[in-house]
């Protein structure tokens, strides 16, 4: 088998990048930096659509590596909710959310020679009830995170139950994660490849 590509995350997300130190020791981080503003409604296809954006992004600026790029966003109520614009929409989120269940999706890309492969992943996440005054303590916290709240932060008592991946509700599904990198890294140069689907939900900006 020849030499591994190296690998490159497009995110400066921190958690990606404790998330990813799990599934490959050694990778670059090269933020996408891309407008993630999308008028998509299906909120699994929304968050493969960024991922691949971003994705797509980075391989341009390096062909010679292969690209991970990943995207979550946040449904509740039928509504898609990305990060907060500031402490007065984390509060307006968390009020939302509170007490309710949401549907967390990540969408992930890897891009090798031009080729995509692709996939979004689904976790079920239920909010503790909390009081006004402990969702103000709470909001403006977590303002780089789709809904305004952190399952990893054990001071954050915001998510009282998930079903599903917990690292996809951080940001990242390991598994995925590893299924894409195995497939990208055991291609050849040629034909772009086709990528296999899950059934489908739609996205919007995380």
């Amino acid at each position: 088998m020849g030499r591994l590509r190296p690998l490159v995350l497009a995110s400066a997300s921190p958690q990606r990048k404790l998330l990813l130190k799990d599934v490959r020791k050694r990778f670059e981080i090269v933020p996408s930096n891309v407008d993630e503003t999308t008028d998509e409604k299906n909120p699994r296809k929304m968050v493969t659509d960024l991922a691949v954006k971003k994705a797509l992004h980075v391989a341009a600026r390096r062909p010679e590596a292969v690209v991970l790029g990943a995207d979550t966003t946040v449904v509740c109520k039928g509504q898609i909710i990305g990060k907060p614009a500031d402490p007065d929409d984390a509060m307006r989120i968390l009020r939302l959310l509170n007490g309710d269940w949401q549907d967390v999706y990540t969408g992930v890309c890897v891009v090798k020679d031009g080729k995509v492969w692709k996939t979004a992943v689904r976790s079920r996440v239920k909010a503790r009830r909390l009081s006004d005054d402990e969702l103000r303590r709470l909001a403006g916290k977590h303002m780089d995170k789709a809904g305004a709240y952190a399952v990893q932060d054990e001071d954050d008592p915001f998510i009282e139950r998930i079903s599903g991946e917990k690292d996809n509700v951080i940001g990242l599904p390991r598994k995925a994660v590893r299924t894409l990198l195995r497939r990208a890294e055991a291609s050849r140069p040629g034909r772009p490849s086709k990528t296999r689907r899950r059934p489908g939900l739609r996205k919007a900006a995380a």
